[in-house]
């Protein structure tokens, strides 16, 4: 079996004030609250891509995976409080290029998949310490779906997508 292609969504979030880490039970609510902020962005995107899709074609709809889609992660940083992106190893905008920890979380998301586990239930999160403080990771899947292939092939062709 071929394993998808993964896109992951990464949220963060620096945890002001929080010097011995927050609590399993803040811990609990900052994994639920990463989880609808990211189920938000994806149903969003989704949404607007079949649409695009569905009226442009393949090439109409390059132009939500380029404009929209970072709108729409701005979009859902503001309303949960994190800052989100689409990060992937072969994205082809420096805004989506994956640092060491998304990386790393994406590489565990892709094993986890080869492994049979099942897409919609790929999600990993972390505390981090960084100079500026602790700091909430969480990474989830977005497997490329077979809708978005024509996609896909329509910004290989295209230099400026």
């Amino acid at each position: 079996m071929k394993v998808p292609a993964l896109i992951a969504v990464a949220l963060s979030t620096l945890l002001a004030g929080c010097a011995s880490g927050p609590s399993a039970e803040e811990q609990a609510a900052m994994v639920a609250d990463a989880r609808k902020a990211s189920g938000a962005l994806i149903q969003t995107l989704g949404g607007e891509l079949k649409t695009a899709l569905g009226e442009k074609g393949p090439e109409g709809a390059v132009s939500v995976c380029k404009v929209r889609a970072p709108q729409i992660a701005a979009e859902v940083s503001k309303q949960f409080n994190f800052d989100t992106k689409r990060v992937s190893p072969k994205n082809r905008s420096p805004a989506g290029v994956p640092d060491a920890w998304e990386a790393e979380a994406q590489a565990g998301l892709e094993k986890r998949l080869a492994r049979g586990e099942k897409p919609e239930t790929l999600d990993t999160w972390q505390i981090v310490a960084t100079p500026a403080g602790k700091q909430f990771r969480y990474a989830k899947a977005l497997p490329v779906q077979p809708l978005c292939l024509p996609v896909t092939a329509a910004r290989q062709k295209s230099p400026t997508a």
